[in-house]
């Protein structure tokens, strides 16, 4: 796996550090933990689809009104109300994750999204049992965004940490496809209740394989440190490194570790609820990363994405394909084209280009999109019974070429920045800050794109122009605020953002707390270290 990954990944990291640590362990815990993700794509994907099938519709009251509006606003409530539970849920992941530990969040994060989907599926076209099953997922979904960042960032060895971070957007998109070809295959397949009622039940598959992976994983590293648990902390890397104790990597990596805790330690003391807050946002360096990591979720939402994920088979219905089954089809075709763009970017980009750049890019080529598909629906709309023209095929096109240079960029770069810019302890209040603000945003979309489409201009043309602004002003926004993070370790984010090795000697008194030398004994008979 070394050797394909230096010929993939271009960092001075790749170059330097030891072949053993790119085992099968760290592949393992970062996929596991990304199932939590694949729950958001997959409930996406499904509630998108299934809004347009003529029995939910019939089921729901979707199909009892002329009214445009009156239709846009329940299905909007539908869709909207699982990213109010995913805001309320990453905001709780915070505490609990600092109180309760990575692993075990997780699982229950998986239990919660469980119940939920449960609830969906039992609702037999009662609006109440939706609406509160669809935010209890949401309360797990949105923990489980939180933690699966903070988790697989902790676990990863540098040089790959963008790769692996930013599986968490290829889980989500993975999740995504899989459910717009189970939309599109129920819809041909079957008819009745049982067409809706059977994707709203398998999308608590990836919450079911999240609980039972994470059931045999180990708990972060770092978390274990932060815990003053030094020989679970140092036992637990050594497993995943696949180094002995004595390695110069191994010793390197736990001494940074040590070294960082002790610094925040006596810069702010013991870790209560304001001390964080206010080294938070009274320290410079942490201030400008949290403003950092809230703009970067923000503009991720604004892009549009989410918009088209949720709301694709209607937006292709706008752009002159017709039938809820061909509609369905071109969102599965979606959907493919952003996993595959979504591996490109992990595996050539992340830890290559950069997350800078990628970003840049990104921008652009979103920005091309979103305006040409709103001057086409503007200029020359499609018309009923008549066939697409060659500029609305050019426009489907864009949609395609859309979701590329998304998932090139503003999807999995944010969720990797927002969570390996952050210091060690303030990281899980970062990602919750991040997350939160990504759910609140993402709720504000979801609710009010079925207006926009209705509403703003003919086929909602402007909704397109809106978006298209919104990615311009992003493009400038990262060239003049967003540094270079590939290939830096987590222990040295501070001295990117301005923290000199200076001030920690002045905080220190250059004192280094040397648990290096823990002695470490055999914990096969301790239960954590068990797992793989």
């Amino acid at each position: 796996m070394a050797s394909i990954l230096k010929h993939i990944v271009k960092n001075d990291a790749m170059k330097t550090d030891p072949k053993e640590i790119y085992g099968w362990r760290v592949y393992l815990l970062a996929c596991s933990a990304c199932f939590g993700a694949m729950s958001f794509g997959w409930d996406s994907g499904v509630i998108g689809g299934v809004i347009n099938l003529e029995s939910f519709r019939e089921a729901y009251g979707l199909a009892d009104s002329d009214d445009e509006v009156a239709i846009a606003n329940l299905s909007g409530n539908i869709v909207s109300v699982l990213q109010a539970g995913c805001f309320v849920g990453a905001l709780a992941a915070y505490p609990l994750t600092d109180a309760y530990g990575r692993k075990y969040c997780l699982m229950a994060a998986a239990l919660f999204t469980l119940v939920g989907v449960a609830m969906q599926a039992a609702a037999s076209g009662h609006l109440e049992p939706m609406y509160i099953g669809r935010f209890i997922s949401g309360l797990g979904v949105g923990a489980s965004s939180v933690i699966n960042p903070i988790y697989v960032t902790e676990n990863a060895p540098r040089a790959i940490r963008g790769l692996l971070t930013g599986m968490y957007q290829l889980f989500i998109v993975t999740g995504g496809m899989i459910a717009f070809w189970g939309n599109y295959a129920v819809s041909v397949h079957l008819s009745g209740p049982k067409q809706y009622i059977v994707p709203l039940s398998v999308q608590g598959l990836p919450a079911l394989l999240l609980f039972s992976l994470m059931a045999i994983c180990n708990e972060s590293p770092r978390y274990l440190a932060r815990k003053d648990r030094w020989e679970e902390a140092k036992a637990v890397l050594i497993r995943i490194r696949n180094l002995g104790p004595d390695h110069p990597y191994l010793q390197d990596e736990f001494q940074e570790i040590a070294d960082q805790l002790e610094y925040e330690r006596r810069l702010v003391g013991d870790a209560s609820f304001w001390s964080l807050q206010k080294e938070m946002w009274l320290v410079p360096a942490n201030r400008k990363r949290a403003i950092l990591s809230i703009v970067l979720m923000i503009c991720q939402q604004m892009t549009g994405t989410n918009a088209i994920n949720t709301y694709a088979p209607q937006i292709f219905k706008n752009l002159g394909i017709t039938g809820t089954s061909n509609s369905l089809l071109s969102t599965g075709v979606y959907g493919i084209v952003k996993v595959v763009s979504c591996i490109i970017f992990l595996l050539f980009m992340a830890d290559s280009l950069g997350r800078r750049r990628s970003l840049l890019v990104s921008s652009v080529g979103q920005a091309f999109c979103m305006f040409y598909i709103g001057l086409y629906v503007r200029i020359s709309p499609p018309v009923d019974g008549q066939p697409v023209p060659g500029a609305g095929y050019f426009a489907l096109v864009c949609i395609f070429v859309f979701a590329a240079f998304f998932q090139f960029g503003w999807g999995p770069a944010c969720w990797i920045l927002i969570s390996e810019i952050p210091a060690a302890r303030l990281r899980p209040m970062n990602v919750a800050l991040g997350s939160a603000t990504q759910w609140l945003f993402n709720f504000v979309v979801a609710r009010a794109v079925p207006n926009m489409l209705a509403t703003v201009g003919a086929h909602g043309y402007g909704t397109y122009l809106i978006f298209g602004s919104f990615c311009v002003s992003m493009f400038f926004f990262v060239w003049f605020f967003i540094p270079e993070t590939k290939g830096i370790s987590l222990e040295h984010m501070d001295a990117l953002f301005g923290v000199t090795e200076e001030g920690k000697l002045d905080v220190t008194d250059g004192a280094k707390h040397d648990v290096s030398k823990v002695e470490i004994e055999e914990h096969s008979n301790r239960s954590d270290n068990r797992s793989v």
